[in-house]
């Protein structure tokens, strides 16, 4: 196991691995109930999907330990489950089980990029403020949705948006999970999203707000609802269309950038990355499209790496065999389905509000004071959650970077992708979207 995952390499052990991954877990198990809530929505069976969570989560942080040997766990992506249910099956009207062929069919085209190299090739080539933006914007989307959910935010014919009713039962509790879970993760409390969630279910079941669940074990909800649903489609009516081709498109957009932005991220703060290239990044990429054409066929969104992966990297989690251990967690977690009962959208908001904030805090590492990057990136943070679209916001930041960069006399910074990039993205916004 020493030479396999390089515990004495690294300055680290079997038992300071385990607990780096016993506190990944810990600050990404919120996963196991807001994912089925917002699959949800979009008609899926939230008992299986609760179970294609967990099960994509071993399977992908399982991938990722021994494959890449990184302290990275993977889950079904926040933001990613989101344009899913919202923008696909609700907003573009397309049944779940197309959406989730389309994820397959995502998954499947990324593992070809990674083995031929030209996912890993093209992410070294984005500029690193651009990563950051992207999931910058993520959390501010996924922030919006959860004050949305909780009714904080409502509807206005005026101002489009307004402050909701505070007095509503739901909308307090939500506020007051905001609250708890603030003090959990400013205390430091490595699982703090998780014991915000656990606090605010448990004020809910005391107000009568949240019903009393009756039984907290039971066995692993079954997988039959939404297993191999991806493939129960009307091929020629739902398929082979131009409508799935750019649903198709407008995934890999998405999981192309999310993913390249959290894992950038979390091996920032792992000391992996060097001259903005991450070791080993074609081995972590496979793992993550492998976990995500799984994940579509037993039924979730798209399987990432969770930003969460650094409150491990923080107590120590260097190796691979913290994501396994992560990975065994949610093996466990399987069991504890019954809690999804108490687990309702004012429970989640918080949690929802809060991974914003976390995922919002990289853009600390922009260079506000130069115009030609702070502009893209302003571009690409705040469209996202105000045209209720991710991909949109990663398209327009990329079309602008180019320009403020050549403008300002750096054109020759750019790799010769970005310009590719830039063609690619114009024609996404002028026809595609």
């Amino acid at each position: 196991m020493d030479r396999f995952f390089g515990f004495s390499k690294n300055n680290t052990s079997v038992k300071q691995e385990s607990v780096a991954g016993l506190t990944t877990f810990l600050a990404m198990a919120y996963i196991l109930f807001v994912n089925p809530q917002i699959l949800g929505a979009a008609g899926m069976d939230e008992g299986a999907v609760f179970a294609a969570t967990a099960v994509s989560a071993l399977v992908g942080s399982v991938m990722m330990g021994l494959v890449a040997n990184y302290p990275i766990a993977l889950a079904p992506g926040m933001g990613l489950n989101a344009f899913f249910a919202y923008s696909v099956v609700i907003g573009m009207g397309v049944s779940w089980q197309a959406a989730l062929f389309a994820v397959f069919a995502s998954g499947v085209i990324f593992i070809f990029l990674t083995l031929f190299k030209i996912r890993e090739l093209i992410i070294n080539a984005i500029p690193a403020e651009l990563k950051y933006a992207a999931g910058a914007g993520i959390g501010l989307f996924i922030a919006f949705v959860g004050l949305k959910n909780a009714e904080i935010i409502i509807p206005d014919e005026a101002t489009f948006v307004a402050l909701g009713n505070l007095t509503n039962g739901s909308t307090l509790l939500a506020l007051f999970g905001v609250v708890a879970t603030a003090i959990f993760v400013v205390r430091g409390f490595k699982g703090g999203v998780f014991y915000g969630m656990a606090v605010t279910a448990i004020a809910g079941v005391i107000t009568g707000v949240v019903d009393m669940p009756t039984r907290i074990l039971a066995s692993a909800p079954s997988l039959a609802p939404t297993f191999g649903q991806a493939f129960n489609v009307d091929w020629q009516a739902e398929i082979f269309t131009w409508q799935m081709l750019i649903i198709i498109l407008t995934f890999l957009f998405v999981v192309f950038f999310d993913t390249a932005g959290t894992l950038f991220a979390v091996a920032t703060q792992a000391g992996f990355v060097k001259d903005n290239k991450l070791p080993r990044a074609g081995r972590a990429l496979f793992a993550d499209a492998s976990a995500t054409t799984v994940g579509a066929v037993i039924g979730t969104s798209t399987t990432t790496a969770f930003v969460e992966s650094t409150s491990g990297v923080a107590v120590g989690g260097r190796t691979g065999f913290t994501a396994i251990v992560t990975g065994g967690l949610f093996l466990v977690a399987l069991f504890f389905s019954p809690l999804l009962d108490v687990i309702t959208g004012a429970v989640t908001a918080p949690a929802l509000i809060i991974v914003g904030v976390m995922m919002a805090t990289s853009l600390r590492f922009i260079e506000w004071e130069k115009m030609e990057i702070a502009i893209p990136v302003f571009l690409t943070v705040v469209t996202m959650p105000l045209t209720y679209s991710i991909a949109t916001g990663i398209a327009l930041g990329f079309v602008m970077y180019p320009i403020t960069m050549v403008v300002k006399g750096r054109a020759k910074e750019l790799h010769p992708i970005m310009y590719g990039l830039f063609i690619v993205f114009i024609i996404y916004l002028g026809f595609l979207h």
